[in-house]
């Protein structure tokens, strides 16, 4: 082409070329400076005007086809990006996880340095931090925020959105002490919250704020509120979850409670059934006690009221634990005291007994119902047992009247007969017997009877009641020690005094009549002396003794008020009694006293002094000197009747 031609028709122009340029660096994604750079290029070129005008206006429709390009982009990347979201929330199930999720899609999706979400607390009337992502502040993530304080809570009060560029100066929110320093700590600026909706209720706000002021546009709030309600629906998806996982595992609790339940209660009737037919088919209490020991795999001992053992199988002697008993005995359950179980045995409220278990401190609820039931078992026995026994006591308690009624002329009485009748109950009447009378108050009387009852077998005697009185015969030559003895158990077992009058020992069911009569003498005289709850035979009651006994209670009265005395003349051949005998008969005077002995005033003093040492300090107390001038008056009486003069009355007669 020849220098100075024209160009061919065909042949673009500036403008042509530019705008193919800007057509290109639109296809190939060019960025939007290099898009704006085109004028400038064509300019430098020497463009002229009319070219370069038309080239401006085609590279502003050019980054506008850019700008929509982009909001296209970003917009399918923001529904991509939602998208995924809803998957990877639906297939969350643990409400942790889902939230934990939510601030962590949220942040990523609005590019922001923390993401939070609140929860509302209704009964609380606010609204509280539960997750957050990027957050450094302690304090912040465990704000509250009032309904209607601070820019969560306003959110929250009203279910719209709300943004700060600068939370710290907005003067639109209701700003508190707690809210601004968690805010502060946090280094938070701009901030955006939208509310997380159910239907019509509002259950919390999702937040996403910059440590930098910042404008969120109305793309980020709604990009952010499309997030909140796809993370609200996950959210309720997820508590509903939760709410139907903790009702399947209720359900399935229950269901387990309830197969231990029936368990328990079909091995606690197996336990019964054994332990009813082993008592039905006439076992003893050691049986009925290693059965309870086998099913509990432990050891086991059962007492009686007073706490004496009945039978113990697999375990070393143990004591019912006294609050443990009184604690069983009051609601009916089995007790832990001291790693041991103790269960009251009770008729109704009557209590019989007590069972207590070793070697098993850990007792399920179901061991424990069945060790309660093994109680009820022991009732059982000892019910069974009390029936044979207050059997056996009515025929003993007949012979025992039998026995002390004596003969009458309206009863034929035969000695050999009663004799014969006692060996069958094992009972030997040839052996020297006592004979005990027993008083109590009259609303105790029935359980007297049955203690006393008890005691006779135990001992191998009688007992019944007679005049209004419970009556115990049993083999026994020292009455004193038996009264004293059965006054103490007893007044300890009833909580009320007992008294005991005893006499004997005699021989032979002819010398019961006389030795009972005895015996209720001395009881009355107990009482009379105020020594109720006390126990005592008629030579523990002294010369009142000797007044209600017979000629034979004498002797071993004077020797046990001159016995020391006598030994001391006997062995050394000293005039002590003598000397004793004249100081009372001259009133107590020395000066009397020495005269009618012949001897000096200091002989009488000394012989005296020799005297307390033997009999006491209080030898001559009025109660002491009664006594011994009692003695020594019936001392000299017996040696009259017997006609010995000198002679000394033993300790078993004169």
């Amino acid at each position: 082409m020849a220098a100075g031609r024209p160009a061919p028709a065909d042949t673009p122009g500036p403008a042509a070329v530019a705008v193919r340029r800007l057509l290109d660096l639109l296809a190939a994604d060019a960025p939007a400076q290099e898009l704006a750079a085109q004028p400038a290029r064509l300019r430098a070129a020497g463009a002229d005007p009319a070219d370069l005008t038309w080239t401006e206006a085609a590279t502003g429709a050019a980054l506008t086809v850019r700008r929509v390009l982009d909001q296209y982009r970003r917009r399918e990347a923001e529904l991509v990006a939602l998208y995924d979201t809803a998957g990877d929330l639906a297939g969350l199930r643990d409400l942790d996880a889902v939230l934990r999720a939510i601030v962590r899609r949220a942040r990523t999706l609005l590019g922001a340095d923390v993401a939070y979400l609140t929860l509302n607390d209704p009964a609380a009337r606010d609204t509280f931090m539960r997750v957050t992502d990027g957050s450094v502040s302690a304090a912040f993530q465990q704000l509250r925020l009032g309904l209607g304080e601070g820019l969560g809570g306003l959110v929250a009060q009203t279910a719209r959105p709300y943004a700060s560029r600068d939370y710290r100066t907005d003067a639109r929110f209701h700003h508190t002490g707690a809210i601004d320093d968690g805010v502060a700590e946090e280094g938070l600026r701009g901030i955006l919250g939208v509310p997380l909706r159910v239907g019509e209720e509002i259950i919390g706000v999702l937040f996403a704020a910059d440590r930098t002021p910042r404008e969120f546009t109305p793309d980020a709030i709604a990009l952010l509120g499309s997030l909140a309600d796809h993370a609200a629906v996950a959210i309720d998806t997820a508590r509903l979850l939760e709410g139907q996982r903790t009702a399947l595992a209720r359900v399935e609790a229950a269901n387990e409670t309830a197969r231990a339940h029936s368990e328990a209660l079909r091995r606690a009737s197996d336990a019964h059934d054994r332990l009813t037919k082993l008592v039905l088919r006439g076992a003893g209490i050691d049986d009925v006690a290693a059965e309870i020991a086998t099913l509990l795999g432990g050891g086991l001992a059962v007492h009686d009221t007073d706490g004496s053992e009945l039978a113990r199988a697999d375990t070393d002697p143990v004591t019912p634990r006294a609050e443990a008993l009184a604690a069983s005995r009051a609601d009916g359950r089995a007790v832990l005291a001291d790693s041991q179980w103790t269960c009251a045995v009770l008729a109704g409220t009557e209590p019989l007994g007590s069972i207590t278990l070793t070697r098993r401190t850990d007792l399920s609820e179901a061991d424990r119902r069945l060790f309660e039931r093994a109680a009820l078992v022991t009732a059982l026995l000892l019910l069974m047992r009390r029936s044979v026994a207050e059997t056996e006591d009515r025929v003993r308690g007949e012979l025992l009247d039998d026995l002390l009624a004596g003969p009458s002329p309206a009863a034929r009485w035969d000695s050999g007969s009663l004799t014969l009748r006692a060996r069958r109950l094992g009972v030997d009447l040839n052996r020297p017997h006592a004979v005990a009378v027993l008083d109590c108050d009259p609303s105790l009387r029935s359980r007297l009877t049955a203690e006393t009852a008890r005691r006779a077998r135990f001992l191998d005697g009688l007992a019944g009641t007679r005049q209004g009185h419970a009556v115990l015969l049993v083999p026994c030559d020292r009455p004193g020690t038996l009264a004293a003895t059965l006054a103490a158990d007893l007044t300890r077992v009833l909580g009320s005094p007992v008294t005991v009058g005893a006499a004997g020992p005699g021989h032979g069911p002819d010398r019961l009549p006389a030795i009972h009569a005895e015996a209720l003498r001395c009881l009355r005289a107990l009482h009379a002396l105020d020594r109720t709850g006390d126990g005592a035979d008629i030579a523990d009651l002294g010369f009142l003794g000797v007044l209600l006994g017979n000629r034979a209670d004498v002797a071993p009265y004077v020797e046990r008020v001159l016995g020391p005395v006598l030994a001391y003349d006997a062995e050394r051949g000293t005039e002590l009694l003598r000397t004793l005998r004249a100081y009372y008969e001259q009133g107590t005077s020395l000066s009397r006293a020495k005269e009618a002995l012949h001897v000096h005033v200091n002989t009488v003093v000394q012989r005296l002094d020799r005297v307390a040492q033997l009999l006491g300090p209080d030898w001559n107390t009025p109660a002491r000197a009664l006594e011994t001038q009692l003695a020594l008056r019936l001392l000299q009486l017996t040696r009259d009747a017997d006609a010995g003069p000198g002679a000394r009355p033993g300790p078993c007669g004169a």
